[in-house]
């Protein structure tokens, strides 16, 4: 199994990026059944929890001060989970990380770093 994030970069406070988690070593069956959430860690701080799409029916929760700017959604058939970051901040400057998880068993993908700044 592997997690590779991908899509961050450096974009001008306003602006928007969608993030990607390309998850490989999965069946369509079990990717489905994955529950799957994006972690951020800013320079200094711990790692705190993003968003969150759910296997079955697929909810999504947020942090709160995170409502209303990302959207996280999944793709079973890509077997991809993504992340749209629009109107970021500097304060979101970050290593974005994608997890994956059922039960006990849990994946972590190395991250992708996002830069807001002018």
């Amino acid at each position: 199994v592997q997690l590779v994030e991908s899509g961050g970069g450096l974009v001008q406070p306003g602006g928007s990026l969608r993030l990607s988690c390309a998850a490989s070593g999965f069946t369509f069956s079990s990717f489905s059944s994955y529950h799957w959430s994006w972690y951020r860690q800013a320079p200094g701080k711990e790692r705190e929890l993003v968003a969150v799409i759910t296997s079955v029916g697929g909810s999504t929760d947020y942090a709160d001060s995170l409502k209303g700017r990302f959207t996280i959604s999944r793709d079973n058939d890509k077997r991809t989970v993504y992340l749209q970051m629009n109107s970021l901040k500097p304060e979101d400057t970050a290593v974005y990380y994608c997890k994956g998880w059922l039960g006990f068993m849990n994946y972590w993908g190395k991250g992708t770093l996002v830069t807001v700044s002018s």
